[in-house]
C-alpha cells in the first residue's frame, strides 16, 4: 500500500537523499498505536513509503517483522537497513523529510510534568498491549493483569490531571511533537480495543478530538487488516 503526499515548503535544511519509490517501508498493522505513531509522522512530514502489514502476529520468523528480531512492530524498511521501533523510526523519517519541520522529540521535553508524561503514555501503551495479549489467552484475570490494568488507570488519571499542561510544556513554534501524538494514539487505541471507555477523562476527550481534526489523524484511522 502506497503512501503518497506532496512536499510544501522548505525549512532550508538539505534532507537524506530521496529513495526509489517502494524502497521505504513501514511494517506494522493498522490496528497498532505503535505503527500509527509512525503512519501520522509520515503524513505530517510528507515522506512517500509504501506500508506493509504483517499477516500473522503469531509468526516466529523475524522476516515476517521486517526482520526485527524481537518479533514487534513497527519497522521501517529503508535502503540502509531496517530502524525498529517507533520512535527510531520518526527521527528517520524527519531525516528523509524535504521539509524537516521542527518537532518536540522526548528529550527536548525538559521539565518533570512533560518528561513523566512522555514517560507515562509510552508506558500505557506497552501495558495496554500486555492487557490485550493477556486477555486473548483466555480465562480470569490473574494478579498480573489486575496490577497492569491498576497501572494503566493510574496512568490515565494523572495524565487527565496534568496532559494539558505537560502539552504547553512543549517547545514554542514546533510542528509535531512525539508526546500529542503518542497520547492521540493511545487514547484512541483505548476506545478502539475496548480496553478502557474515556467518559470518565473529558480533558483528554478534548485533546483527543482536537488533533483527531488533523488529517494525518483522519488517513491513519484503526482497523483491523484482514
Amino acid at each position: 500500500m502506497r503512501q503518497a503526499s506532496a512536499p510544501s515548503g522548505d525549512s532550508g535544511a538539505s534532507p537524506r537523499a530521496t529513495a526509489p519509490a517502494g524502497a521505504i517501508g513501514i511494517v506494522g498493522r493498522s490496528s497498532s498505536h505503535f505503527t500509527r505513531v509512525t503512519r501520522i509522522f509520515a503524513a505530517e512530514l510528507r515522506v512517500e513509503h509504501d506500508f506493509e502489514v504483517v499477516p500473522d502476529l503469531t509468526a516466529t520468523d523475524a522476516a515476517a517483522f521486517g526482520g526485527n528480531p524481537a518479533l514487534r512492530l513497527p519497522v521501517l524498511r529503508t535502503p540502509d537497513g531496517p530502524w525498529f521501533g517507533a520512535i527510531n523510526i520518526c527521527r528517520e523519517l524527519w531525516r528523509r523529510s524535504a521539509q524537516r519541520p521542527a518537532v518536540a522529540w522526548p528529550e527536548d521535553l525538559d521539565r518533570p510534568l512533560a518528561a513523566n508524561a512522555q514517560e507515562l503514555v509510552l508506558q500505557a501503551m506497552s501495558t495496554e498491549v500486555a492487557l490485550i495479549m493477556g486477555g486473548l489467552a483466555g480465562g480470569g484475570p490473574t494478579a498480573r493483569q489486575t496490577k497492569l490494568r491498576t497501572s494503566l488507570l493510574g496512568s490515565l488519571a494523572w495524565l487527565e490531571a496534568n496532559a494539558p499542561q505537560a502539552l504547553a510544556l512543549q517547545p514554542p513554534g514546533r510542528a509535531l511533537g512525539t508526546l500529542e501524538v503518542t497520547l492521540y494514539c493511545l487514547l484512541e487505541h483505548l476506545e478502539f480495543r475496548e480496553v478502557l471507555p474515556l467518559a470518565p477523562y473529558p480533558r483528554l476527550r478534548g485533546l483527543r478530538d482536537e488533533f483527531g481534526a488533523r488529517p494525518s489523524a483522519a488517513a491513519t484511522a484503526y482497523r483491523f487488516d484482514r
